[in-house]
């Protein structure tokens, strides 16, 4: 494999919006931007910047410390701070990272909330973190947006209308008052239309790994992938300029016939997976090089679904903005049913021909963890597909183990291998 990757314009393009995003970000006090500390899943993006507010992501703070090798520290600290070693350690870190100067990954400081919205969406301790932000920004409005779960396995309208009462009533009303202006109901629609040319280019992204060899990894690539839409970009021009290239250039692979860029360069594929749960944050490249040495490429994952499910057909509506708003926020994978994962988990293994299923058991995300066993036994019996599993943590480096994870994933890949000749011989024999 060689060693330089060169970096596509798309690449580029990102790290520049990043960039630009927390330069605002840490001027906002200077330029008089008002600032939304808000979460990524069900995340009101559009709303936030049909008022020119700029988004701060908690979840985001804490991979991206994970990443840097910082969050052990924001880690220790929060519980110095009194916070349990089971608390979800997306938590601790932000917590962490807030009583340690709150420095944002460009090492400048981020801004204080003007507002905390609190889009309650299939995770219980999301309550509790604003309830914890409350306490350290005292006298901070806050919006709240509870999101009724998808317990019978659809969207009802009585839900969409209890979503659109609220946004109307407790979230607008708020992001008036904080940003000194009304909505202006023209202006989110042209960034809902936007929107809609982003779920688009997303969803034929993530479909090309049906090619073989797949064109890219949707799991180790995808999260970088889905981060301008988890991060504010979603609405703006200068995603659809970035998925658009993107898609460009995976097009360009796929017509070359050429399998994933890794850190050391192109891989051969050999095994296609399909991944349920959160990657380690802290290790990732670690984490990725025992997935890529194997040639094991993930063709469908759930976790680049947090931010929206997009490929069973949703899309913002121009004519619906409000209640497609309120649709977007129960769509996402941690407001689905077990019954309903299950059956996504099974499409996508059909879908993607994926040799194999993997689980990443997070130690300290209920949203994830809870049930993965019960879909595990179900997908292994109704499709007889090999499943693996793995432990590891968000951003908690204590709970990444290199050697467990290698050899457990080294035993799979070995499983993987004798299934494929054993079912090479029963075809010769056929």
């Amino acid at each position: 494999m060689s060693k330089e990757v060169e970096k596509e314009k798309s690449m580029v393009l990102q790290k520049e919006m990043v960039a630009r995003l927390f330069d605002e970000l840490s001027a906002a006090n200077e330029t008089g931007k008002k600032v939304v500390y808000t979460f990524v899943p069900g995340n009101l993006s559009e709303l936030i910047l049909a008022f020119d507010m700029l988004p701060v992501y908690p979840e985001i703070n804490a991979l991206q410390s994970g990443m840097r090798k910082l969050s052990g520290n924001y880690i220790r600290e929060a519980e110095k701070f009194g916070h349990s070693e089971d608390v979800c350690t997306y938590v601790k870190c932000d917590i962490g990272m807030m009583l340690s100067g709150n420095i944002g990954p460009t090492g400048k400081k981020l801004p204080d909330p003007d507002l905390l919205l609190l889009s309650y969406t299939g995770c219980f301790t999301f309550m509790k973190w604003f309830e914890n932000l409350e306490k350290l920004y005292p006298g901070v409005p806050i919006a709240m947006l509870h999101t009724p779960y998808q317990e019978s396995g659809k969207i009802t309208p009585d839900m969409t209308e209890y979503m659109v009462k609220q946004i109307k009533e407790e979230v607008i009303p708020k992001m008036e008052l904080v940003s000194g202006k009304k909505l202006d109901e023209e202006k989110l629609n042209a960034i809902i239309q936007n929107s809609i040319e982003i779920e688009d280019l997303i969803v034929k992204i993530f479909d090309t790994t049906k090619n073989v060899p797949s064109p890219i990894d949707a799991y180790f690539a995808g999260v970088y992938y889905i981060g301008p839409i988890n991060i504010g970009f979603r609405g703006t021009k200068d995603a659809v300029d970035y998925y658009t290239e993107l898609l460009k250039e995976i097009e360009y692979r796929v017509e070359n016939k050429l399998g994933p860029v890794t850190p050391e360069g192109v891989m051969e594929e050999r095994f296609r997976l399909v991944v349920e749960g959160p990657p380690n944050w802290t290790n990732f490249r670690e984490f990725w090089k025992l997935f890529y040495d194997h040639g094991a490429v993930v063709v469908a994952s759930t976790y680049t679904k947090v931010g929206g499910m997009h490929d069973l057909g949703f899309r913002h509506d121009v004519k619906r903005p409000f209640e497609s708003l309120a649709e977007y926020c129960m769509n996402c994978y941690t407001n689905l049913n077990l019954t309903q994962r299950i059956s996504l988990l099974s499409k996508y293994i059909k879908d993607y021909n994926a040799d194999g299923l993997l689980v990443n058991s997070i130690k300290s995300c209920n949203s994830f963890s809870a049930g993965q066993l019960i879909m595990m036994r179900k997908i292994e019996e109704d499709l007889e597909t090999p499943v693996g599993f793995i432990e590891s943590d968000l951003v908690d480096p204590r709970y990444f183990s290199f050697s467990n994870i290698k050899n457990r994933l080294d035993s799979f890949f070995q499983m993987l291998d004798q299934r494929r000749v054993i079912l090479k011989d029963k075809t010769a024999v056929i």
